[in-house]
């Protein structure tokens, strides 16, 4: 399209951005008529996308980091064919695809935006996916607002794709001036962001966002730049065409009061229909999963000692071997996750995410949106700093696996910065999420391998230290399982722990047998999904269930068993939790398990109180 009709075709995106949300009686307009101008060059002369095969692999990626302009993308998708008006008028009404904010229930969304700052941080995954992975000449463009230009995940991301040459990727800036309560820290001020994007390794372009010559320019400008992202920043007014709201404050996340008259200012309806280019056939089809016979899994005897984080390192090794679609991502801990391993055999599909966790969960997700599947690992306790990525990809639909290593007290002295003592409640919490927490080596390398075959957000927990091999190469752990390991007619008690707690209560029971006290032991490592019916017929044969975890008492292991008796089904008399109460220090693994009350004694003394077997 020319400069003219370009022109007509952002009024018709501004227009339709305004009684959309008029309908709707909520929404973004004067935010999506800032951006009218640039998304209407991008639509009609830039994006290569074929609306009727959302999954071709040579489809652009468009992001709107800003997603809260909702009614501008949903106003694209109408140009362009992909949505008709009645469904683009069911707008943020119950059972609509149209969300307040976009998300993959519309096929030609990759991943839900809304949380601000995390849109360029996952087409980060997408461009190095396409320049490492697919070789694919796919381009990923992301419209941001000029408010979560102040995220510090922005700045992850930038640093990042500046890093790895990302050529492929364009940011384009919507500096309206103002954000949700007044002006944004720079307001217009382009050079404020250019000079920091520039800093990075950025190409940048400033430009006047409403003059459609200069924005058709500076796209093909972003189109023509080689071995550095490009940044296109874009002076713009929120409100842009409509005087009663054109760059006034309090205007933010409400519909124009007279979108009538507002909607005769602009020019009035437009029918405008954008034949939007397609991709050519891709120049090498994209991976695919590549499957041997079976996952050569490695094989661990009985009484030998591994750490699971060493298990975990070498089974994800094996199932790159037979799985095309795995790829893993690190914070510069592979020494110590040990992803090092897989590192070692499949350099092409490990990535490097330095000490940024944000950027490290946001790859992960722009990667499975382009049918890869990734193990995003890092140390258990520095995932709180991803959390709200993680809470993304739940409502994105995103199926990631996120492996934390070094749980808990156990690691003894580097003391509690390094612990993760609030993993288990973080992504229980997520919505649809699984989480498993092995105790041995051979169960950690088979839930490696069936976490490839699940969907949503998947967490393993790893141990630094060995641990003993209690269970054999053959045997078989179904997520939403558990393991009894002790077990009598006789059981006074049951003991219920994970990962490093299962060997501190299997010590325990074997102390108590000896005293003639019978105990159970359960080792529940699938913590979410629990297997409720094991725990069930516990409760039912010893009415006493003692949960034993290496985390904090709320919304871990005690919590996820508790929850099986939360619906009215016959609890036991005695539901007791041992877990980290207190502010652990230095000392060592065995200090700490003592100080905390989850070692073999503590266990064991605790029974012996709870069934009257009180020892002198």
């Amino acid at each position: 399209m020319n400069s003219e009709q370009l022109t007509e075709l952002a009024q018709q995106l501004r227009v339709d951005s305004v009684r959309v949300a008029d309908t709707a009686g909520s929404g973004h307009p004067t935010s999506s008529m800032s951006a009218a101008d640039l998304m209407a060059a991008l639509l009609a002369n830039h994006l290569h996308y074929d609306f009727e095969r959302p999954s071709h692999p040579g489809n652009d990626r468009l992001i709107f980091s800003k997603g809260h302009a909702s009614p501008l993308l949903y106003s694209m998708y109408l140009a362009a064919g992909a949505i008709d008006e009645d469904e683009f008028l069911t707008y943020r009404t119950l059972g609509s695809r149209l969300e307040g904010h976009p998300t993959p229930d519309l096929p030609w969304v990759d991943v839900a935006t809304g949380s601000l700052g995390q849109g360029l941080p996952v087409a980060v995954g997408m461009a190095l996916a396409g320049q490492r992975l697919g070789h694919i000449p796919y381009r990923v463009w992301v419209l941001s607002g000029d408010s979560e230009m102040a995220e510090g995940s922005v700045w992850e991301a930038i640093e990042h794709a500046g890093d790895q040459h990302l050529d492929s990727l364009t940011l384009v800036i919507d500096v309206n001036r103002l954000g949700q309560r007044g002006p944004t820290r720079h307001q217009r001020d382009l050079d404020a962001y250019g000079r920091r994007l520039r800093a990075f390794g950025w190409h940048t372009i400033e430009i006047d966002g409403h003059d459609m010559e200069a924005v058709d320019a500076a796209f093909n400008e972003a189109r023509s730049t080689l071995r550095v992202p490009t940044a296109i920043i874009a002076g713009t007014r929120k409100g842009q065409g409509v005087a009663a709201v054109e760059d006034r404050e309090g205007m933010h996340g409400k519909p124009l009061p007279d979108a009538e008259s507002a909607i005769e200012e602009l020019g009035g309806r437009r029918f405008i229909r954008v034949p939007v280019t397609k991709p050519g056939a891709p120049g090498t089809p994209a991976r695919t999963a590549r499957h041997t016979a079976t996952v050569e899994l490695p094989r661990y005897d009985v009484g030998d000692s591994v750490a699971t984080r060493d298990a975990y390192g070498k089974a994800l090794a094996a199932l790159g071997s037979a799985h095309g679609d795995v790829v893993v991502l690190d914070g510069e801990v592979s020494d110590s996750t040990r992803t090092e391993f897989f590192a070692k055999e499949h350099p092409d599909r490990f990535f490097e995410c330095y000490i940024a966790e944000q950027q490290l969960v946001a790859a992960a997700v722009g990667m499975q949106a382009l049918g890869h599947v990734p193990y995003a690992s890092t140390f258990a306790a520095f995932l709180t700093r991803a959390h709200d990525f993680i809470r993304m990809a739940s409502v994105g639909r995103a199926s990631i696996n996120v492996v934390g290593s070094h749980a808990g007290v156990a690691i003894g002295q580097d003391g509690p910065s390094q612990m993760g003592l609030e993993d288990l409640a973080m992504f229980r919490a997520i919505h649809g999420s699984t989480v498993l927490h092995p105790c041995d080596a051979n169960q950690t390398a088979w839930l490696v391998a069936a976490m490839h075959d699940l969907t949503g957000v998947r967490y393993l927990r790893t141990l630094r230290a060995k641990t003993p091999v209690v269970y054999g190469p053959d045997e078989r752990f179904p997520v939403g399982g558990s393991k009894v390991l002790r077990r009598s007619d006789a059981d006074r008690a049951t003991l219920i722990g994970a990962g490093t707690t299962v060997h501190e209560c299997l010590e325990a029971a074997d102390l108590l047998a000896r005293e003639g006290i019978p105990v159970r032991v359960i080792d529940l490592y699938s913590v979410k999904p629990a297997d409720e019916r094991t725990l069930q017929a516990a409760a039912s044969d010893t009415d006493c269930l003692v949960t034993v975890e290496d985390h904090h008492p709320e919304g871990g292991i005690g919590d996820a068993v508790a929850e099986v008796f939360s619906d009215g089904r016959p609890a036991p008399r005695r539901l007791v939790r041992l877990a980290v109460g207190d502010m652990p220090g230095s000392a060592t693994p065995e200090e700490q398990l003592r100080a905390a009350g989850i070692d073999a004694e503590s266990i064991a003394a605790g029974l012996r109180l709870l069934t009257g077997k009180v020892i002198r």
